[in-house]
């Protein structure tokens, strides 16, 4: 039987756990208030995965269980890894730590140098956590910066590049749609799937510091290595595919005014 110990089960983390538990696999989730007393259910695992970040020191769960990890192991890691690049194509070859992450970079190189399946994700998106929760609660806004592109990915397609990697060789995996766009053109389709106003535009600078450091990066995430290895193929190909198949589960009655006067970080 294969045993999955998962640690950090949040949002990307349980919807894995739920698809490989429909699949027979019996998973152990840990969280960090949990983390010294892995070390029983390690010794049964086949496979780890990791979707908790570095803190300051170091990677907490290699600091920990460094010397009893399982055959399988992989680590969800993030394109901001990467430098700027002014909007370029970046894949697997590209340095890292030379961007804002730096302690997420580290740990990354660590979970590498002990033959991981790394997988770098950029914006996340899914079921309740998409442009348009943020559309419908009447808190999106938009940031217009001309050649501003981000990557980005959904949940769903995250959990099926994990599973590929699962009979796949270790190493560095951009998961990533295929389209890259500006942030004012994806909440602009979703006001416009719900049939709402569009959010208001606001400067860079009324934006909250950690929010401008997010978008002084610029960067076109390339998927074709786990297209390769992987033979991988995201479901979602495009931000439109994906809030298409969400827009479905959101009552057009729901849906707020737009905000008129100050912005918070809503990212």
């Amino acid at each position: 039987m294969s045993r999955l110990v998962l640690f950090g089960p949040g949002y990307t983390g349980e919807r894995l756990a739920r698809a490989v538990e429909a699949r027979g696999w019996t998973v152990a989730r840990i969280d960090r208030a949990g983390m010294d007393q892995a070390g029983r259910v390690l010794a049964a695992a086949t496979h780890l995965l990791s979707t908790i970040p570095p803190d300051d020191a170091a990677d907490p769960v290699l600091r920990r269980y460094r010397a009893g990890l399982p055959p399988w192991i992989g680590y969800l890691s993030s394109t901001g890894v990467y430098a700027d690049t002014g909007g370029a194509w970046v894949d697997e070859s590209a340095a890292v730590g030379l961007g804002r992450r730096t302690a997420r970079a580290a740990a990354d190189r660590d979970w590498l140098s002990l033959g991981a399946h790394v997988f770098r994700l950029p914006g996340i998106y899914g079921p309740g956590r998409s442009p348009l929760e943020r559309v419908a609660a009447g808190t999106a806004y938009r940031v217009h910066l001309p050649g501003q592109v981000f990557s980005r990915i959904h949940v769903d397609d995250i959990v099926s590049a994990v599973i590929a990697a699962f009979d796949a060789p270790p190493g560095a995996y951009n998961i990533a749609d295929d389209q890259p766009a500006p942030q004012d053109e994806v909440m602009a389709y979703a006001a416009r799937l719900l049939g709402a106003p569009l959010p208001p535009v606001v400067p860079l600078d009324s934006l909250p510091p950690a929010a401008r450091a997010f978008y002084a990066e610029n960067r076109r995430v390339a998927n074709g290595r786990a297209k390769r290895l992987l033979g991988w193929r995201p479901l979602y190909s495009s931000y439109r595919d994906g809030l298409r198949a969400l827009s479905a589960t959101i009552s057009p009655a729901s849906v707020s005014a737009p905000p008129s006067a100050a912005v918070t970080d809503q990212r």
